[in-house]
């Protein structure tokens, strides 16, 4: 009888050694591939020119927070799933009156906090009127009229004073925005495929981490 008990002290010790090294091994992986996905979904973002702010939508979470599970989970998920979602499969894109979508030229400028031109946020901000052009066959085009191109720096364009449109000199009529009925996103990288690729990851990573244990003797 004694010496069974010693026996089921010792097997229960083991048991619960094998248990926290499991949690480890699985939470750490888990961990792993989730920033690992997140980062190269960020990368693939940067990397098709889509800037660092898009990119950073992107976010990981790992479940349960701040323990340790042998059933840990990985979340990877962007914050602009419309956006995202569209540059990964494609899309058309149309004006929701069945108009134009205006798309903001680099003389338009951008809006307050770096918020997206708009034609009414342009003419808000300006406080002029845009002039519609029509081409056959072109985008059609939103002009600013009587503008001066701006010294120094700054550059861009600015409204000129009554005094020089009433004399004309050196007034210019600047686009601002093309027109177009739709636009058609190009697929520019691949989620399904990274996710993919990281989940495939885990039993070794989980594997190496059990024969790092091992190594260090945590075993008993």
């Amino acid at each position: 009888m004694r010496l069974m008990a010693a026996l089921s002290g010792e097997l229960d010790q083991m048991l619960a050694e094998e248990v926290r090294i499991a949690e480890q091994a699985v939470t750490q992986s888990i961990r792993e591939a989730t920033d690992g996905l997140k980062t190269e979904l960020r990368n693939q973002i940067t990397g098709a020119g889509l800037g660092q702010r898009l990119a950073n939508t992107w976010r990981g979470e790992v479940y349960p927070k701040g323990k340790q599970s042998i059933k840990a989970a990985g979340l990877v998920y962007s914050r602009a799933p419309e956006v995202v979602g569209a540059h990964d499969q494609g899309a058309t894109i149309r004006s929701k009156d069945g108009f134009w979508l205006a798309i903001p030229l680099p003389a338009a400028g951008k809006g307050p906090r770096g918020k997206r031109m708009t034609p009414g946020l342009w003419e808000k901000l300006r406080g002029q009127r845009l002039r519609f052009i029509y081409r056959r066959g072109k985008p059609s085009l939103l002009v600013a009229e009587n503008q001066r191109a701006r010294q120094g720096q700054r550059g861009g364009f600015s409204a000129a004073s009554q005094k020089s449109q009433a004399s004309g000199r050196g007034l210019v009529t600047v686009p601002m925005f093309l027109l177009v009925p739709q636009v058609t996103l190009k697929k520019k990288f691949d989620i399904d495929s990274a996710s993919r690729r990281w989940v495939s990851t885990l039993a070794r990573r989980i594997a190496n981490r059990f024969d790092e244990a091992e190594r260090r003797g945590a075993r008993p």
